[in-house]
């Protein structure tokens, strides 16, 4: 396998807003667990994201939904890399592994894969940062109050967005310490994971104060329960339009990165957005 290098792997998040496509190869995720598990069905996937414009690709093979259980690191490596090592034969688009082990994430990147995404934020395995550091890759740095086994159960915060700026920026500031550069850091305030509706409704609508971290934000809102809630919604794959109407919101209060599973609808609200902000009267 090869190692894909600084520049391939280089990404500029500030020129547009880039829209992430959730790829699982899981048997159980909350709205498309076991749709994805074999490479006849994902790479069907991944063709009709990549023809609809999607900016990343996000491979994972751990099911991080409430009270999901852990896999082994063997099972997650069978079922994440043959689907990098198949996508990177065919595209060019970058792919995010998105894994709170470190060993995944090394052999991920040395199958193709472009960007960590840890929702532990670098907490749960403490050798994820060194393996960013070796390879040179931009990591995204979630925000989580507990566990996907116990998050949540009864969520509290004093103040939400201030509780979870500090939060992040106590793992930017271990990850620099930890020889990561800022300049490779994404912050996500981690929609759902440790959240009630008022929280990820207060998060929505006071996104741009994250911006004073001064790292690309990424929003990962799609299909999330919220939005079953808020419109008594029960089946996931119902919340799609909702969550293109959230994903404009987002990308005018500054989201950098926006993952979703429907990536045509999400695509499609970013292009009005940007069309009416660079309008020219």
């Amino acid at each position: 396998m090869t190692v894909r290098d600084s520049e391939e792997r280089s990404m500029d998040f500030t020129d547009h807003v880039h829209v992430m496509g959730i790829l699982n190869v899981t048997p159980d995720s909350f709205s498309d667990g076991g749709m994805f598990n074999r490479e006849d069905a994902f790479l069907t996937q991944v063709e009709q994201m990549v023809a609809a414009g999607v900016d990343i690709l996000d491979i994972g093979g751990e099911s991080t939904r409430p009270f999901a259980e852990a896999v082994s690191l063997q099972d997650e490596l069978d079922r994440v890399l043959p689907a990098i090592q198949s996508i990177r034969k065919r595209y060019q688009t970058p792919i995010s592994i998105d894994t709170t082990k470190a060993e995944v994430a090394r052999q991920a990147i040395r199958a193709g894969a472009d960007i960590i995404n840890d929702i532990s934020g670098l907490k749960q395995d403490a050798e994820m940062v060194s393996v960013a550091v070796e390879y040179d890759v931009p990591v995204i740095i979630m925000h989580m109050q507990g566990t996907p086994r116990d998050m949540q159960v009864n969520p509290t915060y004093d103040d939400v967005i201030v509780d979870i700026c500090s939060g992040l920026s106590e793992r930017i500031d271990w990850a620099e310490q930890h020889g990561l550069s800022r300049k490779k850091i994404i912050i996500d305030p981690g929609i759902g994971f440790g959240k009630t509706v008022a929280h990820n409704l207060t998060i929505i609508k006071n996104l741009e104060k994250f911006s004073s971290l001064g790292c690309p934000i990424l929003m990962g809102h799609s299909r999330k329960s919220f939005i079953g809630k808020i419109l008594a919604l029960d089946n996931p794959q119902e919340r799609d339009e909702a969550t293109a109407v959230i994903s404009a919101l987002c990308a005018c209060k500054g989201a950098s990165i926006l993952r979703v599973h429907d990536v045509i609808r999400t695509v499609q609200a970013v292009k009005i957005v940007e069309a009416i902000e660079n309008h020219k009267f």
